[in-house]
């Protein structure tokens, strides 16, 4: 029941990557590909309908965390209290910029809004790569069960590490450039005619440091964290998942240059969720790693709930899941098509 768990929490976290993903990066790149208010407000219409919607995801995850894994739903709320406040606010700060940027007519005020909501978006997609690379990494989990980071120490990766280090950093460029690059290819897809080939062409440049860093974190993480090697080694079947990102990653390349938005979106789609759910297979059974003594780590076996809280929890998940994939099919098969710009809304 515990890896069922696991795995349910993961995927919803992988499907969250994918969905708010595209809408963080609209708004990492929509400052670049929109030259004008009418192009902004096209990049916005694209993720207007279901960029709040999205957000459920994170909140579902968050919630079966809570209660299948109440032990590292308290160590990692307390010990990670400064990034989650940060997080909160580039959140608040997103939707305050969606919401207020078309509340006025003023050569100040729009524009003022359309670079909080890029900072924004771009801070909460580095901050969400370093809480990824915080969690692959370890914390100094102590034998209360409880740690606590700065926001950093000397940068390196040790015992006592912070927030901030060279392979949490690494690893936030990443998050920032795949979000950036996903963003890209749903504008793309949302809009027509000059935005969209800007679009194309952001794409295009962005899937060059994404190349870079698919190869390089794989490459570095197993001296951060040896436990991806021993995984690996152990269950071979789990080279399927960053097959995944790879197919993603090459069909991006592919379908871009062949002005195939819907195919390119989806191979961008699919690379969020390799990547995600190598991160999960990698870190299995782990769910939070020490980097005083990996016997402190928090496993889906000590972390867990007792068991039956965990089978009771069913009766609301399952209905919980069909009414949150209703939505979902709802929100983008009533939105579908190509964006345009009327009188009313962004």
């Amino acid at each position: 029941m515990v890896l069922f768990w696991f795995w349910a929490i993961a995927v919803m976290l992988a499907i969250y990557a994918v969905l708010d993903g595209f809408d963080i990066g609209a708004g990492i790149v929509h400052l670049f590909v929109a030259r004008n208010d009418t192009e902004r407000r096209l990049v916005l219409r694209s993720i207007g309908p279901v960029w709040d919607g999205n957000e459920v995801w994170l909140i579902a995850a968050g919630g079966t965390l809570f209660m299948a894994f109440p032990t590292l739903y308290a160590s990692s709320f307390s010990g990670f209290y400064l990034p989650l406040v940060i997080v909160l606010w580039f959140l608040i700060l997103r939707g305050i910029a969606i919401e207020f940027r078309s509340e006025l007519a003023s050569p100040v005020w729009s524009p003022f809004w359309d670079v909080v909501f890029a900072g924004a978006s771009a801070g909460l997609a580095g901050f969400y790569g370093v809480a990824i690379g915080n969690v692959v990494r370890g914390v100094s989990l102590d034998h209360s069960g409880f740690f606590f980071l700065p926001l950093w120490t000397d940068f390196r990766v040790g015992r006592n590490v912070g927030i901030l280090d060279w392979f949490t950093i690494l690893v936030g460029l990443a998050t920032f450039f795949a979000m950036a690059l996903h963003g890209s290819l749903w504008v793309a897809l949302k809009t027509d005619g000059e935005l969209e080939e800007r679009c194309r062409r952001a794409a295009n440049f962005f899937w060059w440091p994404v190349l870079l860093f698919t190869g390089l974190i794989p490459t570095v993480s197993p001296m951060v964290q040896p436990h991806l090697l021993e995984r690996i080694a152990h269950h071979p079947w789990g080279y399927v998942f960053p097959a995944l990102a790879l197919a993603g990653l090459a069909g991006m390349r592919y379908f871009n240059r062949d002005e195939s938005s819907v195919q390119a979106f989806v191979a961008s789609s699919l690379y969020m969720l390799g990547i995600a759910t190598s991160t999960a297979f990698g870190l299995c059974p782990y769910v939070l790693p020490s980097t005083i003594d990996p016997r402190l780590s928090l496993s889906i076996v000590n972390a867990a709930a007792p068991p039956m809280a965990q089978r009771l929890a069913l009766f609301w998940f399952i209905p919980g899941i069909i009414l949150a994939l209703v939505y979902l099919r709802f929100g983008y098969w009533g939105f579908a098509g190509k964006v345009k710009i009327d009188d009313e809304g962004y």
